[in-house]
């Protein structure tokens, strides 16, 4: 279903409600180290997203890195506990031009992992990233994969950028806010290929600078869906072991 729209404000109507699932503090610990060594220590990320126009700080690209890291970290974890075959997340850091052809690989499928706070019902994919078959546009000349098979939406909470709000840019002044802070996830919902490509063709967009519920500034055009259009998780697992 598609937002409200009213004027230039866009209103969710299917939600799904955060389900406190603890994080593993081992994990924590490893979204931190390698958020920290991308940021920080030699590895690159775009400045600012595919379409907008805010730069992003060091600070703020750390953050998506941790939450994004830790939501592949714990989705990994979710299917294991399923006894899918699943490869480990990728820890190598890279430099400019290099990035993962796809967040989790599971049984030869492959899987986008979306990361979003607590509080979000949408999962969100720049459209300037996406072409009309729903093919990530920076694999087309650099992955063998043609498009990814399979879409999850993972919240952490807290919101990192709260937790981290005014902090030194030291490894020991952000690893002591983050160690001292209980972590929580969920995964509200999944999503095929099939369903990219029709949100693509039937323009799920909510337009740049719009106003998601009438207080957040988008900062880049983005394709969407609502959480509480987001499929089970069983039908992610038995996607994922059909051969």
């Amino acid at each position: 279903m598609k937002l409200e729209q009213r004027d230039n404000s866009y209103f969710i109507t299917l939600k799904k409600s955060f389900e406190n699932n603890e994080v593993d503090f081992a994990f924590i610990k490893q979204a931190f180290d390698f958020a920290f060594k991308m940021v920080y220590e030699g590895g690159f990320h775009r400045p600012a997203r595919s379409g907008g126009e805010t730069e992003r700080t060091n600070a703020v690209i750390f953050q998506n890195t941790f939450q994004g890291k830790l939501a592949e970290i714990v989705l990994y974890e979710n299917l294991k506990l399923q006894n899918i075959e699943v490869e480990f997340p990728d820890f190598s850091i890279h430099g400019k031009g290099i990035w993962d052809e796809a967040d989790l690989k599971a049984n030869g499928k492959s899987i986008c992992v979306k990361s979003a706070a607590f509080f979000s019902n949408l999962l969100l994919l720049e459209t300037k990233d996406w072409n009309s078959e729903g093919i990530y546009i920076p694999n087309l000349d650099n992955s063998n994969i043609d498009s990814y098979d399979f879409f999850v939406l993972v919240r952490v909470k807290p919101d990192i950028k709260f937790v981290l709000k005014e902090t030194p840019e030291s490894k020991e002044n952000l690893w002591q806010k983050i160690e001292k802070t209980a972590w929580y996830y969920d995964i509200p919902g999944c999503c095929s290929i099939k369903t990219i490509q029709h949100i693509i063709k039937n323009q799920y967009v909510i337009s740049k600078n719009a106003l998601l519920n009438a207080k957040t500034k988008m900062d880049a055009e983005n394709y969407y869906i609502q959480s509480g259009d987001l499929h089970d998780l069983e039908d992610l697992y038995s996607g994922l072991r059909e051969k």
